[in-house]
């Protein structure tokens, strides 16, 4: 079974005795602990990786903590920092905590009082959000990072722009925004502007008159006015043509709309949420998206992982799936779970079409295990025989990528039963019963291999 990462601890001071000791305490107490020797080093490594935590001494030689301090939130860096602190110089830790430190401690450091002060700015720095959130599962680094965008955001009236691969939740984090805004208690309306014709998105978010266009019997709210008050999500926002992309631009602008076939601008109270798969950078350099209103859209940007990014998260998201799934049928179609071995595929597939697939590749398993225990068996051929990782996330690559079923047949030569039988039994125990690897070790495909183990009782 997968765990959550664990959380990751900066020590930034120029006291060598200091990081070797406490990088150990922390260590044990099942941090992820990296130290530098000073402010530079430190600031350094803050630009190239993402930490939960910052243990930063005010005096060092060179920069000071206060520099680096100034630095990391003067760059927007908000990473939760702990100052440490001699006793001659309180006033400077409570300058730091002005200056945006969260807690100071001061050195030499009792243990005790030092691992309470961490889980303390730790919990303090979760994202607190409410029911609008439940549906975003997750608890890994990137996930954790996406529910702090959500909580900062929210309260605003800020555009967001969602940046993101096909099927990776962007509608559910947009209604995530709603939910946590000011604006929860009126509309949240969403659109897919590359699953409409040109003429007909454009009737489709400002409206039409009666008469306006062929089939046009009467005048007709667009989304926008349909979302006056809430929230309108603009789905794959960079695929709508240079057209509309200036009327669109007009509307943040101006906060109104014209309706197709009309000159009277309505006003409207909307709160865009616009989200792409696409690289508006390169479309902007290019000349196919306008930079003004890529300016307008990415005034507050959330980039949402891919699933093979956060694989850790695969067995909560298979969870959560199996509970929709209870909750919608009747008790005799309810199903009892799902196993470690469905989960150890699961977590072994590459998920192209991310947590969408997933939550497909589960309800499909709901089905036909006929108000079971989900087996590997039950899930899709696809998930059993498709991609692999390079590296899977139970940390095991031998899987071969896309084996088919004659590939299958055609390297593997079953002996007689009595030697197969032995042969798969020394393959689980040489893989610690990691069916992934003993399939590998075995040169069959895993559908194969879980037939063979109930067929020989294994």
């Amino acid at each position: 079974m997968a765990v959550a990462e664990k959380p990751r601890i900066l020590i930034i001071d120029d006291d060598r005795a200091f990081r070797v000791g406490t990088g150990a305490l922390l260590s044990d107490e099942g941090y992820e602990v990296d130290a530098e020797p000073g402010g530079d080093p430190g600031l350094e490594r803050l630009r190239r990786e993402r930490y939960d935590m910052v243990l930063l001494d005010l005096k060092m030689q060179g920069r000071t903590g206060l520099s680096v301090l100034e630095e990391l939130r003067g760059g927007g860096n908000d990473v939760p920092v702990l100052m440490l602190t001699g006793y001659a110089t309180v006033d400077s830790a409570v300058q730091a905590l002005k200056l945006g430190a969260d807690d100071y401690i001061t050195k030499p450091c009792d243990n005790a009082v030092l691992r309470s002060k961490i889980k303390s700015v730790l919990a303090r720095r979760e994202p607190v959000l409410g029911a609008g959130a439940s549906r975003l599962v997750g608890n890994t680094t990137k996930m954790r990072d996406v529910l702090r965008a959500i909580a900062r955001v929210a309260p605003t009236e800020s555009t967001v722009l969602l940046r993101g691969a096909t099927g990776t939740g962007k509608e559910l984090i947009a209604h995530a925004i709603h939910e946590e805004s000011p604006r929860r208690s009126r509309p949240f309306v969403a659109v897919n502007c590359s699953a409409l014709a040109e003429g007909l998105l454009e009737s489709e978010l400002f409206g039409h008159a009666r008469g306006s266009f062929t089939g046009a019997v009467g005048d007709r709210k667009g989304m926008f006015e349909e979302a006056n008050g809430g929230t309108l999500f603009l789905d794959e926002i960079g695929d709508v043509s240079p057209a509309m992309q200036a009327r669109l631009l007009r509307v943040l602008q101006e906060r109104e709309v014209v309706r197709v076939g009309t000159s009277r601008p309505v006003q409207v109270d909307v709160r865009v949420v616009a989200a792409t798969h696409r690289d508006l950078e390169a479309m902007v350099e290019d000349g196919r998206f306008r930079k003004d209103l890529y300016f307008r859209l990415k005034v507050f940007q959330i980039r949402v992982p891919e699933l093979k990014e956060r694989p850790e998260d695969i067995p909560q998201l298979a969870a959560a799936s199996v509970a929709r799934w209870n909750e919608r049928v009747e008790a005799t179609r309810r199903v009892g779970g799902i196993s470690d071995e469905a989960i150890e595929v699961l977590s072994a597939y590459d998920w192209p079409g991310n947590v969408r697939e997933l939550m497909a590749a589960v309800e499909y398993a709901c089905i036909v295990c006929d108000g079971k225990r989900i087996l590997p068996c039950h899930l899709p051929e696809e998930v059993l025989e498709g991609p692999q990782p390079s590296v899977a996330a139970n940390g095991h690559a031998e899987a071969k990528k896309g084996d088919t079923r004659a590939a299958e047949t055609k390297r593997y030569q079953a002996p007689d039963a009595n030697a197969e039988r032995e042969a798969i039994k020394s393959a689980l125990e040489e893989a610690n019963g990691n069916r992934t690897r003993a399939a590998a070790k075995l040169g069959m495909g895993r559908t194969t291999l879980w037939q063979k183990l109930k067929e020989y009782g294994l």
